[in-house]
């Protein structure tokens, strides 16, 4: 029999050697004659504590007492109770003696003596830890006595011990035993191993030895005299020497001190339990333990308590003893985000605490949980995550993004939020730079590509923006076939004037991408005409832009001027003016100021609603301390300020012809009778839609004859396909209408927007009529339309007669010929 109960109490285990865990160094404390070790486990190396106590024969009160403390802490589960993982009893042979060891394997932990001392806390946070472990404490403490009616026996400060989070947990199980109140006539002991405790640790009936009061007296009057002998070591510092000492009250708290009294009562039933403690002591009444407790049951709590709780989180943490929210509240806040249980604003108060660790311990106590909530669909965890992310990106590694974070960021490219898209393209300025090549090309310059044409006007600023900022984590091949299309066929022609202005800043700060033919046939002649835009910040960046690109050609005809054929960067010369607007572009997306899409002169005359920004004031990447205010007049036409036209739109003249022509004709001057440039829709049924709305109602304007014939300002539908890029032309006066040349090129986002290249004759010279000296200008004078004009009949000679169409026909009937 005894063999048998010897088996259940050691475990598997049969003896040192089959031990699956290795024994380290022991603490210099531990409570009875148990020897407290390190250990750790030898399949995973997880940390551990072990437990030991030898005796020299199987009969050795202190190990049967060391068995009664296993059997205990095995079948006794409490969060406030030392958990229990393995044991085992191992006899070694020592020439003629045989000594009989006891191994406990728990959860890592350490004596709370030694842990006080390392943490060395003062004042008023050590007062809040003390509270907090003595709450933990009392809670086992009525667990035993009032649930299980079991008697503990040797509460002290030996008998706990704290874990890695900073619990403080109740063990040294060997006395306990079960309250037998009901056998009041029995004299015998109901402790069996008393004579283990203290003298200074007993009770005065204990003591005694007067059984027959300790079985009247109420079940926690033992173990409420231990938490006055706990609270006493702890607050004195010392280990408790007699137990007259429990009469010097002067290191004990005011708020605790009239409960620490009727603990320590002289006559048993009149001690106080340990469950009243816990419910009207005003001791625990503070921040620590209230944010814990509501950590822990958080489950419980609705929506508005878990908003309320988690704004103030980021401010209550910088309260509490700085080690106790990383070990113990972190933790905690971790699990209910992963579990769900936590509320969005709790991101805040988690990369707030994860600031405060090392780099190495936030790679593995935080990152794992934000890389799992990036899965979420939550969308106000994504939001949340965005808004952060400038505070964890840089601990992201490149293989984490490309293969498990940017698949999730993504989806907010297309979210129906323009806050959760604006969100994301900022994202962009931290990710990108980690990002795979072809990840780049084949998925984010596609969806930058929809958002250079997205319906918020700060979106499609900062797109160009980011563009601006990522062209150096493209390659050579995708730069060239994506910048200056990005950059001037979209950028220079949106409507919204800090768009503008963006592309004109982004040109500059990529000026070192582009060669000398790229920045003479197609930069310069795009930005000059922004030198007169309506918008004056506008006009400044152009003309900064113009100076400092003209600055690079030059650059390049002195070296090829004196033989110097090296290839370098056209960019070099401008290092500084290229750091500065690099400079700009990272800070309008990361300051938070006012609105960025007011309405301007620029806007489109049929626009009925204000231009909103696509963010709140708060997060507007716009902001105006880079982007000058715009003003709005009321009385302004909107008609008569309109954008400056690319002159790379057709074939590079034009513009400069329709110009002229009307300047010639018309009672105006100068740009005011260009039609205002639109907006380019991805949708040709929709643009013609909206092009027949925002075309303005106008009086009819005298025709005009001259040498040939009448010409009309509208422009043609092939000229219109040509101003937009929808087929990219290799010349105007062939328009492109094959549908095979309209297809998009998944790989190139903007091939369907490249301007074509100014046309190598600049003026369109007409060899088959000679020139009339009353018309300087017919030289070059705009081509025939490629619509033939309906002529009318009767006027001029040499009409042709109508040939007879073949069919039915209506005729005409007069009176007269009745």
């Amino acid at each position: 029999m005894f063999n048998f109960l010897k088996g259940v109490v050691s475990g598997s285990g049969t003896g040192l050697k089959d031990l699956p865990y290795n024994i380290g160094e022991p603490y210099s404390s531990a409570w009875g004659s148990w020897i407290h070790y390190r250990g750790t486990s030898k399949d995973d190396g997880t940390p551990v504590s072990i437990f030991s106590l030898s005796g020299n024969s199987t009969n050795d009160g202190h190990l049967a007492a060391g068995r009664n403390g296993v059997k205990r802490l095995r079948t006794v589960r409490h969060p406030n109770i030392l958990s229990f993982l393995y044991s085992t009893e191992a006899e070694n042979f020592d020439g003629s003696t045989t000594k009989v060891t006891i191994y406990i394997v728990t959860e890592p932990v350490m004596p709370l003596s030694e842990k006080l001392k390392e943490l060395g806390l003062k004042g008023t946070q050590r007062d809040e830890y003390y509270a907090w472990g003595l709450h933990r404490i009392t809670q086992a403490v009525s667990f035993l006595n009032n649930d299980c009616k079991l008697v503990h026996g040797n509460v002290c400060l030996a008998s706990v011990i704290v874990t890695q989070t900073l619990d403080w947990k109740l063990h040294a199980f060997d006395v306990l035993s079960e309250f037998d109140g009901h056998n009041e006539s029995s004299v015998g002991p109901m402790l069996q191993y008393d004579w283990l405790i203290g003298a200074q640790y007993k009770s005065t009936e204990l003591l005694k030895s007067d059984w027959t009061t300790i079985r009247r007296s109420p079940p926690w009057s033992i173990d409420s005299w231990g938490l006055g002998c706990l609270i006493y070591e702890l607050f004195c510092g010392t280990k408790l020497s007699a137990t007259e000492d429990l009469r010097n009250t002067a290191s004990i708290p005011k708020s605790l001190l009239p409960d620490y009294q009727r603990l320590l009562s002289s006559m048993p039933p009149r001690r106080l339990n340990s469950s009243k403690l816990l419910e009207n002591s005003e001791y625990f009444q503070n921040k620590l333990v209230e944010t814990i407790q509501f950590m822990e049951i958080l489950n419980l709590k609705d929506s508005v308590e878990k908003d309320t709780f988690f704004r103030k989180l980021p401010n209550l943490a910088e309260q509490l003893p700085r080690e106790i929210v990383l070990k113990k509240l972190l933790p905690l806040l971790v699990s209910a985000l992963e579990f769900g249980s936590a509320a969005a604003p709790s991101l805040t108060a988690l990369l707030k605490m994860g600031s405060w660790l090392s780099t190495d311990e936030f790679s593995v106590k935080v990152l794992p949980t934000i890389i799992k909530l990036f899965a979420s669909n939550d969308r106000s965890i994504r939001v949340g995550l965005l808004q952060h992310i400038d505070q964890y990106g840089e601990s992201l590694s490149a293989k984490i993004v490309d293969e498990q974070v940017y698949a999730h960021v993504a989806t907010g490219f297309s979210d129906t939020s323009a806050f959760l898209r604006e969100l994301t393209l900022k994202s962009m300025l931290v990710l990108a730079p980690k990002l795979s090549h072809r990840t780049i090309s084949g998925s984010l310059l596609k969806y930058l590509s929809k958002l250079q044409v997205d319906e918020e006007p700060a979106i499609r600023t900062n797109t160009t923006i980011l563009l601006g900022n990522i062209a150096g984590y493209l390659n050579e091949g995708t730069r060239k076939r994506v910048l200056i299309n990005a950059l001037t066929v979209r950028a220079l022609r949106d409507t919204f004037a800090p768009a503008r202005a963006a592309g004109i800043m982004a040109l500059s700060a990529t000026s070192s991408y582009y060669d000398v033919t790229q920045i003479a046939t197609r930069i310069l002649p795009n930005i000059v005409v922004f030198t007169i835009d309506p918008d004056s910040d506008v006009q400044s960046k152009a003309f900064q832009a113009v100076d400092e690109f003209l600055q690079l050609v030059k650059q390049h005809h002195e070296k090829t001027s004196t033989g110097d054929t090296s290839t370098t960067s056209m960019g070099t010369s401008s290092i500084s003016g290229n750091a500065s607007l690099l400079g700009w572009a990272m800070s309008s997306l990361t300051l938070k100021g006012g609105k960025s899409s007011e309405q301007g002169p620029y806007a489109p005359a049929s626009s009925s609603m204000p231009l909103t920004s696509a963010v709140p004031d708060s997060s507007s990447i716009a902001d105006r301390s880079s982007i000058a205010p715009i003003h709005v007049s009321s009385s302004i036409d909107m008609t008569d300020q309109p954008v400056p036209v690319s002159p790379t739109s057709n074939d590079g003249w034009g513009e400069l012809e329709n110009g002229i022509q009307e300047g010639l004709d018309g009672d105006k001057d100068g740009w005011d009778d260009i039609e205002p440039q639109e907006e380019p829709k991805p949708s040709p049924f929709l643009a013609n839609i909206q092009a027949a709305q925002r075309r303005p109602v106008s009086q009819p304007k005298p025709q005009v004859t001259g040498l040939r014939g009448s010409i009309t300002p509208k422009v043609s539908k092939n000229e219109e396909e040509e101003l937009w890029g929808s087929v990219p032309a290799s010349a105007p006066a062939q328009p492109s209408t094959s549908r095979a040349s309209r297809i998009v090129d998944d790989d190139d986002p903007w091939g369907a927007i490249a301007s074509p290249a100014p046309s190598s004759k600049p003026l369109n010279v007409k060899k088959s009529e000679a020139l009339d000296d009353n018309d300087p200008w017919a030289a070059i004078a705009a081509p025939v339309p490629t619509t033939k004009a309906r002529l009318s009949v009767g006027r001029g000679r040499g009409n042709k007669p109508t040939v007879p169409k073949l069919g039915a026909h209506k005729i005409n009937r007069t009176s007269s010929g009745m």
